[in-house]
């Protein structure tokens, strides 16, 4: 992670836009144009495309026409939502595995179900083992086997919910929403009171689900790639 004049440009083998991407979201004091060639340069020389993860509060507020006038392209319009656990019912969470270190047997299985190139398992266990507030791995279980998993982590009130998946043969038959309420409730036990997740705005089952269970929208980040000439 770089901080550079109130932008935090972050570095991870190229594993995710997220890990990898300009989050310009303090106050900037430098010439705007000079510093997106500075981040272009340090991306380049990590064998990176630049990235720039927007949002409504970004610095300075014109930086996406910026961008687009530069030829960076918008992609994956996500929305942020929010809800509070307060209501939510018990839930019987017995089919529901939920380790609260990594284990390297639920990055295996987290790499299967969503299909990620093995050479990236290195960088993910690094990151997953890096998290410093209280972590939740969780799995269902059908039949022997682990058909979804997902994590939450717990901070200042908060249970944040990451990369919940699925595998493709089992969809639609509510192990995800095993997943998520198993990883609320346990949240809710160890201190949290709402929760949050992100969600791409275009994936409309998602979107159901999160809104049956509550989940409201706050706001929306995109992302800013730069074509390729």
């Amino acid at each position: 992670t770089v901080f550079y004049d109130g932008w935090i440009l972050r570095f991870a083998d190229g594993y995710t836009k997220r890990a990898n991407s300009v989050c310009p979201i303090y106050y900037s004091t430098e010439n705007v144009e000079r510093k997106i060639e500075e981040c272009e340069k340090m991306y380049a020389e990590n064998r990176l495309p630049t990235v720039f993860k927007m949002t409504p509060f970004v610095h300075p507020s014109d930086l996406d026409a910026i961008l687009e006038d530069r030829g960076y392209t918008l992609v994956d319009r996500t929305s942020v939502r929010t809800v509070q656990l307060g209501s939510f019912p018990e839930f019987d969470s017995a089919a529901c595995s939920i380790e609260e270190a990594v284990s390297l047997q639920w990055i295996e299985t987290f790499i299967r179900l969503n299909n990620i190139d093995s050479k990236h398992r290195g960088t993910i266990h690094r990151m997953l083992s890096n998290i410093r507030s209280k972590t939740g791995f969780a799995s269902i279980y059908h039949k022997g086997e682990v058909v979804a998993c997902g994590f939450g982590v717990i901070e200042r009130g908060y249970i944040g919910l990451y990369d919940v998946v699925t595998e493709a043969s089992h969809r639609n038959r509510g192990f995800g929403e095993q997943v998520i309420r198993s990883l609320l409730q346990w949240g809710r036990e160890n201190g949290a009171g709402f929760s949050y997740l992100a969600v791409v705005a275009n994936n409309a089952p998602a979107l159901r689900l999160y809104e049956k269970l509550g989940y409201s929208e706050i706001y929306e980040y995109w992302y800013r790639v730069k074509r390729c000439e």
